[in-house]
């Protein structure tokens, strides 16, 4: 069984079209419209067109709503797809397709005329190269929000995930280190109706701390050996110097000495928590 799991927030001018077009394309799959305290016309627009809808009592945010709509879905495969109107339905025999020949989990990755402005696209750039590096597959899009997973693998992430918008970037680097296989499927994206829930000031900040969550969801110590290595490096050097025109160890030396230690250590034990909190699945 099918299932098609469509977060939403004030998206009924988007849904409106979506839905029919949806079950028109899918007629045999159940579609779930999380309606995430929407103050449109949204639960109407569900009604009308047949499709079951489950409603938060207030906004949690687009990653609880993927939750929620992951433990109320029946199907043995998930696709989730934005409501805005992007995503065409007809991809969505794309993604299953691909995920026939074996794979996990199937993301539809958008090109370049995909992004939502050049401040997103080069953000979306930057998360691709730093997952990629970090995992050492090619990650075509870290942050898309069209993808079909298989339903049980999929659950044994949900106490990983956030209640905003990075559930994606959350959710892939978790398929990599437990070793179950991605792939990428490269789709159109039409531009999305209304208003976008992403304010660049306020989401700034969030942005760049996906940046070192990518890094600590798959190996910390990729990301405290370097920072503890410069750490070094730079008490090193100052060492260096303060020996050379002073003749002796100065407290600035012996703090940087100290700080890669430390850092190094703090990198150590998130190493272990990580490798037990991916334990804790392989158990279940």
């Amino acid at each position: 069984m099918l299932s098609i799991i469509l977060p939403a927030k004030n998206e009924a001018a988007a849904l409106v079209d979506l839905l029919p077009k949806l079950r028109r394309s899918r007629p045999d799959a159940e579609i779930l419209v999380v309606d995430d305290g929407s103050t449109d016309e949204t639960a109407r627009i569900c009604r009308e067109a047949g499709v079951r809808s489950v409603r938060q009592p207030y906004s949690m945010g687009n990653g609880a709503a993927i939750k929620r709509g992951a433990r109320e879905a029946g199907g043995d495969i998930l696709v989730f797809m934005d409501a805005d109107g992007q995503h065409d339905p007809v991809l969505i025999e794309r993604l299953l397709l691909r995920l026939d020949e074996g794979f996990d989990m199937v993301v539809g990755a958008r090109d370049w005329s995909g992004q939502a402005g050049v401040s997103r696209g080069l953000a979306n750039t930057l998360y691709n190269w730093l997952a990629t590096r970090m995992t050492g597959f090619a990650v075509k899009d870290l942050t898309s929000g069209f993808r079909a997973v298989r339903a049980g693998k999929f659950r044994e992430f949900l106490h990983l995930l956030p209640n905003g918008f990075s559930y994606p970037t959350t959710c892939t680097m978790a398929f990599f280190r437990s070793a179950y296989a991605v792939a990428y499927e490269p789709i159109p994206v039409a531009k999305r109706i209304g208003k976008s829930h992403i304010r660049p000031l306020r989401d700034g900040v969030r942005f760049l701390l996906i940046i070192f969550k990518i890094a600590t969801l798959y190996s910390p110590l990729k990301l405290f050996a370097p920072a503890s290595a410069l750490f070094f490096l730079l008490g090193l050097g100052h060492y260096a110097y303060t020996f050379v025109t002073a003749h002796r160890l100065t407290n600035m030396s012996v703090l940087l000495f100290s700080a890669s230690v430390i850092v190094f250590l703090i990198g150590l034990i998130s190493e272990q928590i990580t490798a037990l909190t991916y334990r804790r699945d392989d158990r279940g």
